[in-house]
C-alpha cells in the first residue's frame, strides 16, 4: 500500500510503501483447528464476521451460536446466512454481561470466540467466567481485541485494554493464556483455555 498523505497523525513521506493487514477471519479460521461438528459459541457475534467462516469450516453437522443482545446485529446474521445457504447458525438475544448470560449449558461449546468485545463491555471477568463455563473441558477461547499500538482506526485508546491489562482479567477468571495468534495490525489474538 503507497500513502500519499499523513493517516493518524503518522510521520509517512509521500509514496513510502508500507504493508497494513486487517482481520481475515477466513485466514485465521483456517489455521485453527476448528473441527467438523464442533459446537461454537460466538459472543458479540456483530454481523457475523466470524459466525459465517466458522459455520462453513465445521460443516452442516457442527452449530455456531451467533450472540449478542442487540437485535439488528442477530438479523444481520440470519440473512447473511440465508444469503450464503448456510443453515448451521443459531442467533440468540442474549447479555453476556450477566452470569449465564448465554444460557447455555455447562460444558456445552468446543470453542468461544470473541472479537472486539470486551473493550465494550464493563464486567470483562464476568464475560469470560461465562464462556469458561460453558467450554468444555478442551475447550478453547479465540480472543481478539484492539491493541493500544495504533490507534489512527478503532475506538479511542481511552476505551481499549492492553494485552498486560487483559491478561490479569483473564486470570480472575479461572481462563489462562493458551498461545497468541497474529490478528492484524490493530489487533493482538489469545487463545485460552481452562
Amino acid at each position: 500500500m503507497v500513502l500519499n498523505n499523513t493517516v493518524g497523525g503518522g510521520n509517512f513521506q509521500a509514496g513510502q510503501a508500507f504493508n497494513v493487514r486487517f482481520i481475515n477471519p477466513d485466514a485465521i479460521v483456517g489455521k485453527l483447528d476448528f473441527a467438523p461438528g464442533s459446537i461454537v459459541a460466538d459472543f458479540g457475534c456483530g454481523s457475523g464476521y466470524f459466525s459465517l467462516p466458522i459455520a462453513k469450516k465445521i460443516g452442516e453437522q457442527g452449530i455456531v451460536y451467533a450472540l449478542d443482545i442487540l437485535p439488528s446485529s442477530l438479523e444481520t446474521v440470519s440473512s447473511q446466512a440465508k444469503v450464503a445457504g448456510v443453515t448451521n447458525i443459531i442467533v440468540k438475544r442474549v447479555n453476556l454481561e450477566k452470569e449465564g448470560g448465554s444460557k447455555l449449558a455447562d460444558r456445552s461449546c468446543d470453542w468461544v470466540v470473541m472479537k472486539d468485545m470486551l473493550f465494550q463491555n464493563k464486567n470483562k471477568v464476568t464475560v469470560l467466567s461465562e464462556a469458561r463455563r460453558i467450554l468444555k473441558d478442551q475447550g478453547r477461547v479465540l480472543l481478539i481485541e484492539w491493541n493500544d499500538n495504533d490507534v489512527s482506526i478503532g475506538p479511542d485508546k481511552s476505551l481499549r485494554i492492553s494485552k498486560e491489562a487483559l491478561t490479569e482479567v483473564i486470570q480472575k477468571s479461572g481462563l489462562g493464556i493458551l498461545d497468541e495468534i497474529s490478528a492484524s495490525n490493530f489487533h493482538y489474538g489469545l487463545i485460552l483455555a481452562k
